[in-house]
């Protein structure tokens, strides 16, 4: 085993620890409650079987679940509660999640409903899932109207991110990290590309940690960690899914910037250093999907989960990233408009 890292995220009673490094899986053991006799693995067809860490003397069924957008549901979250009854799952037992961003999502939401909540461990398969999905708590499942608008806030015991795995991923699942990761550089307005790339997943695992640390259930300062997503998740519906998250991400990190730009809130030459980060470090170039629209994307973003009373967004400014509320249509035209003329030039 390498170097490993320990990343804290202190919640109180319910703080838990993030294990950061190369052959770590076994890590994961430890991470269960002393008490929980069994273990209900949720993963899916295709992640490997060594990817599922080894937990001696307990009883461990596997449960899979499908692969893709429409298996994040209600009707999953049914299947495998049924499962876990069927093992004889009790509260005193423990779910463990061993994939990327939709295992992590789909099993602690069913986590947090068996039993009103049993205890959950994340074994992080995807970059996704490392900086974003497995840390924070927040759990969820789609429906017709939109994603992630049914779940619920559920820490859980430890996450463990054995960097390993991700020399497995695909192009596109790494870029859906990737997407996220280029985030971070703007919430805290660090040259993150400056650390060696085992450190940086480390140092977003801890931005995300002390976020959540400071606002568990979005109220404030939680939403930066939405930076870029407003336009990505109308992107993701729009397209019926066809566009990587990371890469919808990538491009409503770019929108933003224009908006702020629009807004007066940013120079043109922050603009160019979101482009930079975007697609110089991350290679995230890719044009705007045919047959979308500004006015079909402000629809789905009025229906975005993060919406209030008028059109929210994080958007930048000289002193870092701030939500702002009931920003005009004719902006968010006008920004699109940038970001087409910027994007066709690819």
């Amino acid at each position: 085993m390498g170097e490993m890292t320990q990343v804290q995220i202190n919640l109180g009673d319910r703080s838990y620890s993030v294990v950061v490094g190369r052959g770590v899986l076994a890590e994961a053991s430890a991470m269960l409650p002393a008490k929980a006799q069994r273990v209900a693995v949720v993963t899916q067809v295709g992640i490997p079987d060594s990817y599922v860490p080894p937990f001696p003397g307990r009883a461990v069924s596997i449960h899979h679940i499908g692969v893709g957008e429409e298996h994040k549901s209600l009707s999953t979250i049914e299947k495998l509660c049924r499962e876990f009854a069927q093992h004889g799952l009790t509260r005193s037992d423990v779910v463990v999640a061993v994939g990327g961003g939709m295992v992590t999502d789909v099993a602690g939401f069913a986590a947090a409903s068996y039993h009103r909540g049993i205890p959950v461990v994340h074994v992080a398969t995807s970059l996704l899932a490392m900086i974003d999905a497995a840390v924070g708590g927040k759990t969820g499942i789609n429906i017709p109207e939109g994603k992630n608008l049914v779940g619920a806030f559920w820490q859980p015991s430890g996450v463990v991110c054995d960097l390993d795995v991700l020399e497995t991923l695909s192009e596109r699942e790494m870029r859906c990290g990737l997407g996220e990761m280029a985030k971070y550089h703007f919430i805290v307005r660090e040259n993150l590309n400056e650390i060696p790339f085992d450190e940086r997943v480390a140092r977003c695992i801890q931005i995300k940690g002390d976020i959540v640390a400071a606002d568990e259930r979005e109220g404030g300062i939680r939403a930066f960690l939405n930076y870029g997503h407003t336009l990505a998740h109308a992107l993701e519906i729009d397209t019926d899914f066809s566009i990587a998250h990371g890469e919808a991400v990538a491009i409503g990190v770019l929108y933003a910037a224009h908006v702020a730009h629009r807004m007066g809130r940013i120079s043109s030459e922050r603009v160019d250093q979101h482009y930079h980060v975007v697609h110089d470090v991350y290679g995230l170039r890719r044009p705007l999907p045919n047959g979308v629209t500004i006015d079909s994307l402000i629809e789905a973003m009025g229906r975005d989960k993060k919406a209030v009373d008028s059109l929210t967004f994080v958007l930048d400014s000289a002193t870092g990233l701030e939500v702002v509320p009931g920003i005009e249509t004719d902006v968010l035209q006008q920004a699109y408009s940038d970001l087409e003329a910027r994007l066709s030039n690819l």
